[in-house]
């Protein structure tokens, strides 16, 4: 029976969905719950990862390096995951996180963009951490290109290099074509991170860990930014169906989904008309909340500023750009 490693975003993607108001009682219920069901990773961070609490991106409403060391305390079998976006956290953030508590780290780019990432990986793997490479948006490149970035992650040190669908834009032929290039390409691990913008999640997760994927992401109750992702719970079951090890307790996890994220939830998460879109137009899921602020803000269809994104090829890190498109079309 093949092993598949489950990382749980729960924590750091579920915190777009609840405006990063979580609380350290909620982040240690949560990772006592999924120490207890054997889960081998789960995140903690800002939704926009380490130093993500700003203006721009959303204030957090406790300290993140106080959620983190809230996490790590109840892990005796789980180790917690930090993001680290360069240009958003820094190597002092990092140094921060692994005080209070982090094992590993993933540190993320924009598909293109490998190259801004190298000393935070060389820095992940001299602080002893499991130190992943992260290419967000990857739909957006060719499969040549991935190849590219993720061969300069694996240089740099990463232990695993992740395909991450951070607008949830792709098919399961276009997870297939991704993960089986850099299984021929590479010699470290591969992950795959999806969002469920077009119902895809599942079948994509599924389709990455045939490909060679060992690393898979899911939040419980799919709680993660525009539809959420793959729901962890759902994905163990599956999993399990289809002959895979994940070495999940299924029922503790659903514990926990149940008892301790679902009521941290605002709103059960469903395919809306604006994360639809998010997947039609390839825009990245954390700009939905955003979008939707400013199509009230100005008197626009959130619709209509998602469209436009995606026909700009915006990436994470332009979220000042929806209000600019806001603005824009109320102009028109």
């Amino acid at each position: 029976m093949s092993q598949v490693t489950i990382l749980d975003v729960s924590l750091r993607d579920g915190s777009h969905a609840v405006r990063h108001a979580f609380t350290e009682a909620q982040v240690r219920a949560a990772a006592k719950g999924l120490n207890a069901a054997g889960v081998r990773y789960f995140e903690v961070s800002h939704g926009d990862g380490l130093g993500g609490s700003s203006l721009q991106y959303g204030l957090s409403a406790t300290d993140e390096l106080k959620l983190i060391e809230a996490a790590a305390s109840e892990c005796t079998n789980s180790d917690v995951s930090v993001l680290l976006i360069p240009g958003i956290g820094t190597k002092q953030d990092l140094q921060n996180a692994v005080t209070a508590g982090a094992k590993m780290v993933r540190v993320a780019t924009h598909v293109t963009e490998a190259d801004v990432a190298a000393q935070h990986i060389q820095l992940g793997r001299e602080l002893g951490l499991k130190t992943v490479g992260f290419l967000m948006m990857a739909h957006m490149a060719p499969v040549e290109k991935v190849v590219e970035q993720a061969k300069l992650f694996e240089s740099y040190g990463a232990e695993v290099v992740y395909v991450t669908d951070s607008a949830g834009a792709m098919l399961p032929q276009d997870v297939t074509v991704r993960v089986e290039a850099l299984r021929d390409a590479l010699t470290c691990d591969i992950g795959f991170h999806a969002h469920n913008n077009l119902s895809m999640a599942m079948a994509n997760t599924v389709a990455a860990v045939q490909a060679g994927a060992t690393f898979i992401d899911g939040s419980m109750r799919a709680l993660g930014a525009g539809a959420g992702n793959t729901q962890t719970e759902v994905m163990v079951s599956v999993l399990e169906k289809y002959g895979y090890a994940t070495g999940i307790d299924l029922y503790k996890l659903l514990d926990v989904a149940t008892d301790v994220i679902a009521p941290i939830m605002q709103q059960p998460q469903e395919i809306t008309a604006g994360s639809l879109v998010l997947g039609h137009a390839g825009v990245y899921s954390s700009f939905l909340l955003h979008a939707q602020k400013a199509a009230q803000q100005f008197g626009v269809d959130e619709r209509d500023i998602l469209m436009t994104l995606g026909n700009m090829k915006a990436v994470g890190g332009q979220e000042d750009l929806i209000y600019e498109v806001a603005q824009q079309l109320q102009r028109a």
